[in-house]
């Protein structure tokens, strides 16, 4: 689990909760139904052209906007790997990691990154290998204590699977 691979979708700064899963379908309850939106608001194709088991990479303050946690059901439930942002708005960053979704801060990503490329991400190292461009580009890595709760699948199976 602390190594992921996948195929980079890239997208820019200030990515808000709204474009990851817009609001106007804020009634619908299945996550099945939630990931068919996901990144609509910022990319109309995204939910059509998107293979599951892709890493989401974006510019700075992704994440930004409304603390709804139907911006991350929509990205975990859709195949989305692990995101990769310059920057995170912090609530979007503890929904992450509140619901087992891994992510990595890593300054000037954008930089080393196009659309396609191919990935891999080290969780407890922050070390993102671009093996499409043959570039290792360092992040921020995770604690321990956020680790944990990212390979149980978030807080809620952490404190069951501890609890048991």
């Amino acid at each position: 689990m602390s190594l992921i691979a996948g195929k980079a979708y890239t997208f820019g700064n200030n990515i808000d909760t709204d474009q990851i899963y817009p609001g106007r379908y804020l009634e619908l309850t299945e996550p099945e139904e939630i990931a068919r939106h996901v990144m609509e608001g910022a990319d109309s194709s995204f939910p059509e052209r998107y293979q599951a088991g892709g890493i989401i990479v974006g510019g700075t303050n992704f994440g930004c906007g409304s603390s709804r946690e139907h911006a991350v059901i929509a990205l975990k439930t859709a195949g989305v790997k692990a995101l990769i942002a310059e920057s995170f708005a912090r609530i979007f960053f503890r929904n992450c990691i509140n619901l087992g979704l891994p992510l990595v801060i890593c300054p000037e990503i954008t930089q080393h990154v196009e659309e396609g490329d191919k990935l891999e991400v080290n969780l407890e190292t922050g070390t993102v290998n671009n093996t499409s461009k043959d570039r290792k580009i360092q992040g921020e890595e995770l604690s321990e204590f956020v680790l944990n709760f990212i390979k149980a699948g978030g807080v809620k199976p952490y404190y069951k699977e501890k609890n048991l």
